[in-house]
């Protein structure tokens, strides 16, 4: 579990890419607190450290993650945001992340306000936002954010200074593919609710 306050920016060194998936390796000053087994979350995506050297940790991406993410154009040189799973023993700050990325979005604009940053994104799917409340918490390339904004095809996040320069949102560009996961709970209710019989 995660909570979606990214930890460091990780810098992805290669990726190798196959028919069966890929092999991504990032170098981060998290690398000494991660061992072999261990969960991460980079860009909001779950995955599993297979290999940990020096300053670098390497994963194995299935081809559901690459088709499911943003992971699928990758390249090296790439920022990445990077957060370690959440201890029993820490405090909640964001909200409730599983690293599983229900889709993608773009990046369809840029605003200033004030000191903020609004980002608008254009969900590739949009029957992802029946889960996307104004107010409510979204993951954004495994960021955990407040929804300002909803409507029928895209929504808005608005982002403050620490958050523009601790994340890779803060280099973001419109155009750019960025990974969303929801939230898990609107997901449960809904199945709920369509399992009760009136």
């Amino acid at each position: 579990m995660f909570t979606g306050l990214v930890e460091d920016l990780g810098t992805v060194v290669s990726v190798d890419r196959d028919g069966e998936g890929a092999v991504l390796t990032v170098a981060s000053r998290l690398a000494p607190q991660i061992g072999e087994g261990d969960s991460v979350a980079v860009n909001g995506v779950c995955l599993t450290a297979t290999a940990i050297e020096g300053d670098r940790f390497g994963f194995d991406v299935m081809l559901e993650s690459l088709r499911r993410s943003s992971l699928g154009e990758i390249a090296e040189g790439s920022k990445v945001n990077l957060e370690l799973a959440l201890r029993a023993d820490a405090r909640l700050g964001g909200h409730i992340m599983q690293g599983h990325v229900d889709g993608v979005g773009t990046v369809a604009g840029l605003a200033d306000d004030g000191f903020a940053r609004v980002v608008t994104i254009e969900a590739a799917s949009p029957e992802l936002l029946r889960y996307v409340v104004e107010k409510g918490s979204i993951a954004v390339d495994g960021v955990s954010l407040t929804v300002s904004r909803v409507d029928d095809t895209s929504f808005d996040v608005s982002l403050i200074p620490e958050t523009l320069e601790r994340t890779n949102l803060g280099a973001t560009t419109v155009g750019r593919t960025i990974n969303l996961e929801v939230d898990v709970v609107a997901k449960y209710v809904e199945k709920l609710m369509g399992g009760v019989r009136a």
